[in-house]
């Protein structure tokens, strides 16, 4: 992954207004960062066991922000970060992670970013084009291979995590989502 541009990225870099979620744009994302939202930010980030343009991102920003504070994870965080891992293809994301686009902040691109300035009536035409904006095969593969990536990178995290953690319902979440990272 481009480590360096990554750690040096803030939220504001991303054009979220240009990345899509199941719902329409990622607009609102650094808010819901900010306030922890973690029930509101899961609906936009996975559906059906579909990864969005703007899932890594928001990974990215809330596994950035969860290594800062160490010791305080909830269990709607834990809850989101299982419905990105249950989406994952795990048997297959490291044989086919030659598909993706060679950095992460590819992804930011002009050719991966919707409009800035059109409207929900363009954005439904845009969806129904044979290959969205930002949904080409490649395009799409990396959403996956790159949460995959981040999650992977944030085992220590939550290893550490189970390790301080008292609270049962919470120990036996993290317990789960450590044991379905380590089989990746």
């Amino acid at each position: 992954m481009d480590t360096h541009k990554i750690n040096n990225l803030q939220i504001a870099d991303v054009p979220w207004h240009r990345l899509t979620t199941p719902y329409g744009r990622g607009t609102e994302l650094p808010q819901l960062i900010s306030n922890r939202e973690y029930g509101a930010i899961a609906d936009l980030i996975e559906h059906q066991s579909t990864l969005w343009q703007v899932t890594p991102w928001v990974l990215l920003f809330l596994l950035r922000n969860m290594h800062m504070r160490s010791d305080d994870i909830t269990r709607s965080e834990l809850k989101l970060y299982h419905a990105v891992v249950g989406a994952l293809d795990m048997e297959n994301a490291q044989a086919d992670s030659q598909k993706s686009v060679e950095s992460l902040t590819m992804l930011l691109d002009e050719k991966y970013l919707w409009p800035a300035d059109s409207d929900p009536e363009e954005d439904e035409l845009e969806w129904e084009e044979e290959e969205a904006r930002g949904y080409d095969p490649v395009a799409f593969w990396s959403y996956y291979d790159y949460s995959y990536r981040l999650l992977k990178q944030a085992l220590p995290d939550f290893e550490s995590l189970l390790q301080q953690h008292a609270d049962s319902e919470i120990a036996e979440s993290l317990s789960e989502l450590v044991q379905k990272l380590r089989k990746f």
